[in-house]
């Protein structure tokens, strides 16, 4: 189950870190700041010391994502990968001491030490980066949704242990209890937004993770690493369903919303607000993600940054959920 807080705890409030954890922190946010701008941009919502705890955690699942798409032989990868599990299993252990060589050990472990973190969770994510290291492809949604729990919705599980849920007595109060649930959903609709729209580039890498059983009813069995369609294929039609798909998935996770607080509940507001917003331009022109990534301009960002902050998010889940229950 996950945690569960009234108010301010020992895990929220504001303390002091020694100096060899802070520059791994620092280590961390910068990592995250330079290779994941959504991420950043939603984490800078967040007090310190949620904020620092999801820095180690993006850096570490960072680690784990560059060696699956790295250039490396593949028996290296599958090396590689189980080093890194090495070491998620010392910090597990409590081995890994602040003065560490390895400054994302040093604030993960530290990070796990604050916060109830599910470290199985990037046991999932490595599970699946060596599915992508095999090259496997997915026949169907259940089996694209088995990937996409261990490189999505583990991470919003892991998140949860960061952020927390608060308790909200009352009629047509959220369940909590269902919140890691609605955490991995969340994740699933953002790792379904991410595989439309690096449909061009994950081709050109020799990847598909599409459904085959999709691409052939929308006749794009052949794939997308030219750039362009084949005679016959219905890519829109392909694009929508999908589209249509991934929404479900966010109605479904923003259930979240209400069980979180005010600054977490912004940060993941933010967070897939913005890739909501992806899937709208993405819906609106499907031919685009065969052109380029598609992305947001920051001033798009900071609309859906005041959004969550506003609460006004949380507070549509929640009187839809009032109406369900009516």
């Amino acid at each position: 189950m996950s945690p569960t807080v009234e108010g301010p705890t020992h895990a929220s409030a504001q303390t002091a870190v020694s100096a060899p954890v802070s520059a791994a922190y620092s280590y961390c946010e910068a990592v995250t700041g330079s290779q994941a701008r959504n991420f950043a941009y939603g984490i800078r919502l967040l007090p310190t010391d949620k904020r620092h705890a999801m820095s180690a955690l993006y850096a570490f699942s960072r680690r784990v994502d560059d060696i699956g798409d790295g250039t490396l032989p593949t028996e290296a990868k599958f090396a590689r990968l189980e080093e890194t599990r090495a070491v998620l299993g010392r910090i597990r252990a409590g081995e890994v001491d602040e003065d560490d060589t390895d400054p994302v050990a040093v604030a993960l472990a530290h990070a796990a030490r604050r916060f109830p973190i599910p470290l199985g969770g990037l046991d999932e994510l490595i599970d699946g980066v060596l599915m992508d290291v095999r090259g496997e492809t997915y026949e169907t949604w259940d089996a694209l949704k088995t990937y996409c729990r261990c490189v999505a919705g583990a991470i919003g599980r892991l998140s949860l242990g960061v952020f927390g849920t608060v308790n909200a007595p009352g009629p047509g109060a959220p369940d909590a209890a269902r919140a890691a649930e609605y955490a991995d959903t969340l994740g699933l609709a953002l790792q379904l937004t991410n595989i439309l729209r690096d449909v061009r580039e994950d081709a050109a890498n020799g990847r598909t993770y599409l459904p085959a059983e999709d691409l052939a009813k929308f006749g794009c069995s052949e794939g997308f690493r030219a750039g362009r369609l084949s005679a016959g294929a219905d890519f829109a039609g392909l694009v929508h369903h999908e589209v249509r798909r991934a929404r479900s998935l966010f109605a479904e996770g923003y259930r979240l919303l209400p069980m979180l607080d005010r600054r977490s509940g912004a940060c993941v507001a933010a967070m897939a607000g913005i890739y909501r917003r992806l899937l709208d331009r993405i819906e609106r022109e499907p031919e685009a993600v065969l052109r380029g990534r598609v992305s947001l301009p920051p001033h798009e960002k900071a609309y859906v940054a005041v959004r969550g902050l506003s609460g006004l998010d949380a507070r549509t889940v929640s009187r839809q959920a009032v109406r369900r229950r009516m």
